[in-house]
This record gives C-alpha cells, structure tokens and sequence, in this order.
C-alpha cells in the first residue's frame, strides 16, 4: 500500500494499488450515477432513471474490473477518445515529435484553449508514437465535485490547489507542487501544464511568468540558480490549434459580459459543461506542434516567457478562419468559410462580435 510518508499524497494522481478503491468510491458515488444517467438517458423521465441506477452500477462493476494498473485505464481512455476525434474532428495531425526521445521526461508547457482536449491531444500523439503519456495538472476549481477528483486521478491528473489564499498555505502548496513536478521528472514522466491559469477565451496565448515562478520554487529550495534549473527541467513549448473552438460563442459572451458589467458570474455546472462542449464539439482540423527542448540560459522568468510564447506562435497553426478573422486575403477562404463565421457572429449581440473575431484573429496578429 501507499505510504502514509508521501509528501504528494494529497496532490498526485493514484498509483497501481489504489486504483481498485478509487474505482469503488466511483460507482457507489450517486452524483456520479445521476450524472451518467442524465446524459444518456435525457428523455426518459425521472423515476425509471432511479430504478435503472442499480443496473447502472452492476454495469460498470463488471466494465471495469479489467481496469487494475494506469496502464489499463490509459488504454480505455484511449478508446474513447478515437471514437471522439473520429466524430467531432476532420482529423488531428503532429509536428515535432520525431526531435523528442523517448526514453526523456519532459515539461510540456502548452498554450490552453480547452480544458479536457488540450492534454488529451498532447498525450494521444505521445502514445501513437511510441512516448510515455504525461501527468496532467489541472486547477482545484475544476474538483469541486469528487466524483471529478476521482475521475482525474485515475487517468494521471495531478492537483493545482488555486483555491487556497491564506499566504502561508500557498506558499506551503506552492512548495509541493514545485516538488512533485520536479521529482515526477526525475522519475521519467513527463508532465503537462497550460502557460497561464484557464483558457486563452481571448485567442491570445501567452505565458504567466508567475507559472515559471513556480517551477523554480524547488530549484530556489535546492540552491541552483534559475538558468540552471530550468535547463534540468528540459521545457518543451507545445501549440494546439483548433479549426473550430466549440466554446468560442461561450468565450465571447464571457469576455463581453465582463467589458460591460465589470463581472461575470459563472454558474454553477458551468465548467462540466464546457469540458462537455470541447468534448463533444464539432472542432474542425486539429494541429499539435510540439517545439524545441528549451536549452538556451534564461535569466528571468520573464525571458523564459517571452521564449515560450516565441515557439507557441511561431508554430500555431492557422486555418482560413484565423485568416478571414484577421482581414488577411487568402484563397483557402471560401464562401463556407465566410458563412461559417457569419453564422458564429449571428449567435452573438452585436457588440460582442469582436470579441469572437478577436479569438480567431489573435494568433495570426501574434505570429
């Protein structure tokens, strides 16, 4: 069993050992079940929903008892997201990836536009090339259920605790998750972070400085100077970009609220939802480009930042919309392009139609 000495217990995704009880909380988990129900039995009314909870859970009793190991959990997750992208995208193609070796873990800060799909594209070009898949940190304030928590667990998400505000505390979680992603490298496996706190909804990628902060937090404790440390971490710049954002309506009027009432309160399934959405979504064509292992001496976070956004730039992809969105001329953009986006900014009031132009046009005026 799991040593009670673990100075990651709280934060890290499960081990072997522990996957069998995590799997157990799942089922006996009634918001879980409702929730399964809700979805793929919307129309039935609610009291045959009830009786078929029972059946529900003998169901997956027997489903996942196979699931044993993270290997086995990866793989299922695998299954599931190739009858995803078969669905909801036009294809997703990889660059890069052929100047990584395998037998290395890396740091794969990436720009971020959706919650569930960035790192599960990351990881799915990992895997169909023969890598090792990543730990995937994820923010507290997506775990507020913890049917989410057990569910992130299992398929090797580890926590970023955002929530916590007393400066000691902070400073004390900051330290562990400094730690964990140093010692998970050290290990072999390679992590996934997004460059900033939540999505990019403004199309606008670049890197919080204060991210890059925080992975030097255990080089400050283990007194290597920053150049250094960073160097030992082997940072890969990695760009994901989406023909189609099916959040970008969601996006818009988010940033739009926000400009005219100086807020915008987000309900309370809001989050599940968009992780539905991006799912669910139609995305259009997809394009990972993994960049260059960062070798170079950085002095400051702030240059380290600048060299990040550089790659996720210079290697984001831009589909026609990106090039109509930004006023460029160009003879990709077809009348189906033009009635794409006209039918996106017909969802929208007037006055937030900038705001979704803006989403698609930023990563051609940021190149």
């Amino acid at each position: 069993m799991t040593s009670t000495t673990d100075p990651y217990q709280e934060i890290r995704p499960y081990n072997d050992d522990e996957i069998h009880a995590a799997i157990e909380r799942l089922i006996n988990d009634e918001e879980f079940i409702t929730a399964i129900l809700d979805h793929r039995f919307e129309r039935q009314p609610s009291w045959l929903k009830a009786m078929m909870s029972p059946f529900v859970k003998v169901y997956l009793k027997f489903k996942w008892a196979k699931l044993t190991s993270v290997d086995a959990i990866q793989i299922e997750v695998k299954k599931y997201l190739e009858k995803t992208l078969e669905h909801t995208t036009k294809g997703v193609t990889y660059s890069g990836l052929s100047k990584l070796d395998k037998n290395t873990a890396y740091l794969f800060v990436s720009n971020h536009r959706d919650i569930a799909m960035d790192p599960a594209l990351v990881n799915y070009g990992l895997y169909e090339s023969g890598h090792r898949t990543v730990r995937i940190a994820i923010g507290d304030n997506l775990l507020k259920k913890p049917c989410a928590t057990e569910l992130m667990r299992l398929n090797k998400s580890f926590i970023v605790k955002r929530s916590v505000k007393a400066p000691r505390e902070m400073m004390k979680a900051l330290g562990t998750l400094s730690s964990y992603i140093k010692h998970s490298l050290d290990t072999g496996h390679s992590i996934w972070i997004a460059q900033k706190e939540g999505r990019a909804k403004d199309g606008n990628d670049f890197t919080d400085p204060a991210i890059l902060k925080m992975f030097n937090v255990e080089g400050r404790r283990q007194k290597v100077e920053f150049p250094e440390y960073i160097k030992s971490l082997k940072i890969v710049p990695v760009s994901i970009s989406y023909e189609n954002d099916p959040c970008d309506i969601a996006k818009a009027r988010e940033l739009y609220e926000k400009a005219t009432h100086g807020k915008y309160e987000k309900g309370e399934f809001e989050d599940i939802e968009s992780i539905i959405k991006g799912i669910i979504g139609d995305k259009g064509r997809v394009h990972v480009a993994f960049g260059d292992v960062i070798t170079d001496t950085y002095e400051t976070p702030e240059d380290l930042a600048q060299e990040i956004d550089r790659q996720i730039h210079a290697n984001y992809k831009l589909f026609p919309i990106n090039l109509l969105a930004a006023g460029k001329d160009d003879a990709d953009i077809t009348p189906a392009v033009k009635a794409k986006l006209e039918q996106k900014l017909s969802q929208l009031p007037l006055n937030a139609h900038q705001y979704l132009i803006d989403s698609y046009a930023n990563p051609v005026r940021n190149r």
